[in-house]
């Protein structure tokens, strides 16, 4: 009996090879950058981190830190993305400016980048989000089958938001 041997995705070895590394979680975090652009696409990349005790978003990974600067804060407001995101772990996807202007107050300087669309992908741990991966670009670029291409890139930075210092 011969046995088919498969190839592993180059895309998914260079992020787990990047958590070896001593830099971290800058080392993952740009890894993670360069993977799930080339896999699915963005202009906007960002990871953010939430503390359900404090209804706090804290910004850990930015690829455009001048108008996006790791460290950034938010208070997240109940509602339909937070259910759906945080409570439930469901990825969200914004096909249009609408439907950021819809979720984002900062719709305006989403747009600004010439971002119209988002994908914020929960990163889950024993039931619960602990963060998220925040693809955005142009309008129409996410649907269905990125969500299944972002899901092991967003659990491979459990390592990173599970560590006691995120910076």
């Amino acid at each position: 009996m011969t046995r088919t041997k498969r190839q592993a995705d180059p895309l998914l070895c260079a992020v787990a090879a990047a958590q070896g590394r001593v830099d971290q979680p800058d080392a993952l975090f740009v890894a993670l950058d360069e993977a799930v652009k080339s896999a699915i696409g963005h202009k906007l990349f960002t990871i953010l981190t939430y503390d359900g005790d404090s209804g706090e978003a804290a910004r850990i990974y930015s690829n455009l830190p001048g108008p996006y600067p790791t460290g950034g804060r938010k208070r997240l407001a109940p509602g339909p993305w937070t259910e759906a995101v945080l409570d439930r772990g469901e990825a969200y996807i914004g096909r249009t400016q609408a439907d950021l202007r819809m979720v984002f107050s900062d719709h305006e300087l989403i747009a600004s980048l010439g971002c119209e669309s988002v994908l914020n992908m929960p990163v889950r741990w024993r039931g619960r989000t602990l963060g998220s991966l925040n693809l955005l670009h142009e309008a129409d670029w996410y649907g269905e089958d990125d969500v299944a291409a972002c899901l092991p890139f967003a659990q491979l930075t459990l390592p990173a938001l599970l560590a006691p210092a995120h910076f």
